[in-house]
């Protein structure tokens, strides 16, 4: 009875400072920044990458846009009352059980994690994904800890039955059941068009930085400035957009 009565006194410890992680989860992937700088200064890069190191930097740049291919699709088929934006506590007037909440419980959590272990993999430095790994579902736990705590109280054995059938962040691929609801691409754009601009924008200082280290110009690789440029365009466009349009309204 003991040992309950502690492991429950974590179960709420996790839950109080998930709490205070959720009122600050935009600004929490901040944090990982100088773990990005040390991995950059660390690998000494030359200014113009061999095939090889480019090849390393494409393929995390793909994964860190497969963390946010998530994101949409959890977020485009997300019914009414669900999942609600909130900076102060999580809310919900339904359950969400289909599409990838059938396969895994927190799958934007998960996207949030992918994107952010491609970025620690632009670096090149084996070290960083694992640091940023490590450290994204740190703090991650802590916050879904928070909301699984208020899915139980808001939704009882429906929660309960939910939650011992789908993984936390592994996704279960045999389990996937359809979304019931359509996808709203106006509900993606009007949203996710920041996460874009966060991708291009982390990936375009990574590469400048690692040209001013290597004593060239502070000017990107061709492929990476095309890429900010096009989602700095789409960010001004669809920021523009939603301020003087209802175009995105849902």
């Amino acid at each position: 009875m003991r040992h309950n009565c502690r492991f429950m006194r974590l179960a709420d410890h996790f839950v109080r400072s998930g709490d205070t992680l959720f009122r600050y989860r935009g600004q929490l992937p901040l944090l990982m920044l100088p773990v990005f700088a040390l991995g950059m200064l660390d690998a000494r890069l030359p200014a113009d990458l061999p095939p090889a190191g480019r090849a390393v930097q494409a393929a995390a740049v793909l994964l860190a846009l497969c963390g946010l291919v998530i994101r949409v699709l959890s977020i485009g088929t997300a019914p009414e009352g669900t999942s609600e934006r909130s900076t102060t506590s999580p809310r919900a007037s339904r359950l969400r059980t289909t599409g990838f909440y059938s396969i895994v419980r927190h799958p934007l959590y998960l996207g949030n994690t992918i994107t952010a272990v491609g970025l620690g993999a632009f670096t090149t430095r084996w070290y960083v994904p694992v640091i940023v790994l490590l450290l994204g579902l740190l703090y991650h736990e802590r916050i879904a800890a928070r909301e699984e705590a208020f899915l139980e109280d808001r939704f009882g054995d429906e929660f309960r039955r939910w939650a011992e059938a789908v993984p936390a962040m592994v996704p279960r691929l045999s389990a996937y059941v359809p979304s019931d609801t359509p996808f709203v691409w106006k509900r993606v754009l009007g949203r996710e068009f920041h996460g874009l601009m966060a991708i291009a924008s982390v990936v375009f200082v990574l590469d400048i930085s690692r040209r001013g280290l290597a004593g060239a110009t502070l000017t990107p690789d061709p492929l990476w400035g095309w890429f900010f440029a096009l989602s700095a365009a789409i960010f001004v466009v669809f920021t523009a957009l939603k301020k003087t349009t209802g175009m995105f309204r849902t």
